[in-house]
């Protein structure tokens, strides 16, 4: 058994779809039927029930599923290993704002353990680019919050936070307990620089067009909304600095924290730092990956 086919049995496993695993995959459906077929003639046995229904495991294919997942995941670590130790094995992070986050810090110990001989490099970006260098090359995977244009990636959430306004603490809405987003129809925003990704300025703008001033970085939007008394976005959680205070949206979508990557980037560091982060963020409990704009 190749580990190659060994892979295009998962994905057929995962996705119970001949045509989803093929586009999982990058290939198209004759060949990796004919790749499942070979394999079943190799182990003597079917691994799949095909029917107008779909397609279910066998209780074979169940079994090797477990098998296969851990022999690829076996095999990944050897690469990474053997990277290692030719000196050549790193990967190149994207982070936008606070790589200090306990999220982000729990993360950076648990791969740091996990493959201490892999060099990490980070790159921080501003809030006008949400794919942190990802889009553009710059980076291997990308540690940040959705929307964003995700042709050509894979995008996995980690966890999704509850959105709130930020308004000066004299401000006549700051005594409320809640808003809604019609509450602050007539009131300035901030908005980002022409060229940032539409859906991202979108979502912090609510769905609507606004005007404001132009920012580029958390601080220029706190200061916006201090000096100004522009609306400012944060998350629920957030402690503002002092004159800002925080009132919950309740009609606003929460933020999501994502890992983002190259859909056809099948590196194993890749695979590793998403099952890594997955833990380190489902134990977090309301912590964040970096101070939503504000």
């Amino acid at each position: 058994m190749e580990l190659r086919t060994l892979r295009y049995f998962v994905a057929v496993a995962e996705e119970l779809h001949f045509g989803r695993a093929a586009v999982r995959l990058h290939m198209s459906q004759p060949p990796l039927s004919r790749a499942i077929k070979q394999l079943e003639t190799e182990l003597g046995a079917a691994l799949f029930h095909r029917s107008s229904a779909g397609v279910t495991l066998t209780p074979v294919g169940a079994m090797l599923l477990g098998e296969a997942r851990a022999l690829l995941d076996h095999a990944d670590r050897v690469r990474v290993r053997v990277a290692a130790a030719a000196g050549t094995a790193s990967l190149t992070v994207g982070i936008l704002g606070d790589s200090a986050d306990p999220g982000a810090t729990r993360l950076a110990g648990a791969y740091h353990r996990r493959h201490p001989g892999v060099e990490v490099h980070i790159r921080e970006t501003d809030l006008t680019d949400p794919t942190c260098g990802l889009h553009a090359g710059l980076v291997d995977i990308a540690l940040t919050r959705g929307p964003f244009d995700e042709t050509g990636l894979t995008v996995h959430e980690l966890r999704a936070d509850p959105v709130g306004a930020l308004l000066r603490a004299d401000d006549p809405l700051a005594r409320r307990d809640s808003l809604k987003l019609a509450d602050l129809t007539d009131r300035r925003w901030f908005l980002f620089p022409a060229g940032t990704d539409p859906g991202w300025q979108s979502y912090w703008n609510g769905g609507e067009p606004r005007e404001g001033p132009v920012v580029r970085g958390v601080q220029e939007c706190r200061q916006a909304v201090l000096w100004n008394g522009t609306v400012g976005m944060t998350l629920v959680d957030h402690e503002p600095p002092e004159g800002l205070t925080v009132v919950p949206l309740i009609d606003m979508e929460p933020s999501r924290v994502v890992v983002a990557w190259h859909e056809a980037d099948t590196n194993p560091l890749i695979r590793s730092f998403v099952e890594i982060a997955t833990a380190a963020y489902r134990g977090g409990g309301g912590v964040t990956s970096r101070p939503a704009p504000s």
